[in-house]
């Protein structure tokens, strides 16, 4: 549980960055000041997180974290990019993908904590995950009543594949559907069988991904199908398997 609980306080910690600078983007093109303040709550959010986490990865007998790459603490600049564009695939990425089925899967991980201090660190991460989730589809609603709202929902929907093929990678990695049981002492410290993973996302998808995004007329079924689709199809000789991700 040590090391569960040490990549989640980098996980955490990486989210408090990656957010801090998202939010700076919002406030260089003139967003609205309550995405701005909904921003920097969940940047304070997230450092809240990982010193929770923390606490929890001693109490588990922790010692040194190893140090954070700082490169990954970050966006990349958009480049030539118009930078509405690089604010919505980090929005839909992080918030819309990656929040949304946080909330379900930080549920279920609390359900069977009982060690009060990773169910102190669980209670306040499941509480604030609602309005992060939330964050990220009011900022998509948002982006789609600009005036470059065409080329925004045109992005989402050419990357959506490639960003749920990277969340997939995450929670369904090789050898994930075997592992469905864990000791009751990970249990309580906050951990769950690696099978989970997969079926929390699987039901995000039909719950949540394909009826929100509906709403904006983008199809995420068929986005998730494409990128099962893409990591199943063994790839041609003398190419790799991966989807390179896009520059956010």
């Amino acid at each position: 549980m040590r090391l569960e609980w040490g990549r989640r306080v980098e996980a955490e910690y990486r989210s408090a960055a990656i957010t801090q600078h998202l939010t700076l983007w919002l406030i260089q093109m003139g967003a609205s000041p309550d995405l701005i303040d909904d921003g920097l709550r969940i940047v304070k959010d997230e450092l809240v997180h990982a010193d929770l986490s923390h606490r929890t990865f001693v109490a588990a007998g922790g010692e040194a974290m190893p140090a954070l790459a700082r490169e990954t603490l970050g966006l990349r600049g958009p480049g030539r990019e118009l930078l509405e564009l690089a604010v919505a695939r980090a929005g839909v990425e992080v918030f819309c993908l990656g929040e949304t089925v946080a909330v379900p899967l930080f549920k279920v991980l609390r359900e069977g904590c009982t060690v009060p201090v990773a169910r102190r660190a669980l209670d306040r991460v499941l509480r604030d995950e609602v309005r992060h989730r939330d964050f990220g589809w009011a900022l998509l609603r948002y982006l789609l009543a600009l005036p470059c709202a065409p080329a925004v929902k045109q992005l989402v929907v050419q990357e959506l594949p490639q960003m749920l093929g990277r969340v997939r990678r995450s929670y369904m990695p090789p050898g994930a559907r075997g592992r469905v049981t864990i000791s009751e002492e990970d249990r309580a410290w906050g951990l769950m069988a690696g099978a989970r993973y997969g079926e929390i996302l699987e039901r995000a998808i039909t719950r949540d991904y394909v009826p929100r995004f509906g709403e904006h007329g983008i199809d995420a079924a068929a986005a998730w199908a494409r990128a099962v689709e893409m990591q199943e199809v063994p790839p041609a000789a003398g190419h790799g398997g991966e989807v390179p991700a896009p520059e956010p």
